[in-house]
């Protein structure tokens, strides 16, 4: 298999590679409840390896399409939507794990805990505007939004990822370490993107094509 070219074929089956691996977090989760290895509190550990996992997710997301310019490897972004639903798919858990097996579906509390506690409101704000990306990330949402509303609202993945690595950061308190591992390669991702878009503003245009204003 050519990973530089791979045809139609060995594309599904890079896909359907990627697929079974992303579960594997899941699996790992699942291996270690059944074999008493979740620790002392084990609702706790379950609610934050599944937070850990959505900004992984997101981060891994984000990484793809610098990662193809880089390396013209054009199929990668074939990945880029099943890894972002993913994300979703994490943080649907990770929230579900939080109003059932933390608060036991008591609307009352989770809504005091959401206006009292910072770290909540946030990751509970970056968990609402992933929604409308998951909902949208059809073909079929694209033609119906038109490419570049649905560019615009896709580009709220790096508010999110940002509010949920400031969850990551308060709910951790002490060792900041990872959250702040997170920061530093969201930064870097950032930063990349904005380079890229400043050097495609200063490019010159194609000879005998006017420019257009913005």
């Amino acid at each position: 298999m050519s990973l530089l070219q791979p045809n139609q074929d060995q594309v599904k089956w890079i896909k359907a590679t990627v697929f079974v691996l992303c579960l594997v977090p899941l699996a790992l989760l699942a291996w270690r409840g059944f074999h008493h290895g979740l620790g002392a509190n084990p609702i706790e550990y379950i609610t934050r390896s599944l937070g850990w996992w959505t900004l992984t997710f997101l981060l891994i997301t984000l990484t793809v399409t610098p990662l193809r310019r880089v390396t013209n490897l054009n199929w990668l972004l074939r990945l880029r939507r099943m890894l972002g639903l993913y994300a979703f798919f994490y943080v649907c858990l990770h929230f579900t794990t939080y109003i059932w097996l933390d608060q036991f579906f008591d609307l009352t509390s989770i809504g005091k805990d959401i206006v009292k506690r910072p770290f909540i409101t946030v990751g509970f704000l970056a968990f609402l505007l992933l929604i409308p990306l998951a909902a949208t990330s059809t073909n079929a949402m694209v033609k119906r939004l038109g490419a570049k509303r649905w560019q615009l609202l896709h580009r709220a993945v790096y508010a999110i990822a940002s509010l949920g690595g400031l969850h990551f950061w308060w709910l951790v308190k002490r060792d900041i370490t990872e959250p702040l591992i997170f920061a530093a390669l969201l930064a870097g991702l950032f930063v990349a993107r904005l380079v890229r878009r400043a050097r495609r503003g200063a490019a010159p245009a194609p000879s005998g094509v006017r420019s257009q204003p913005v």
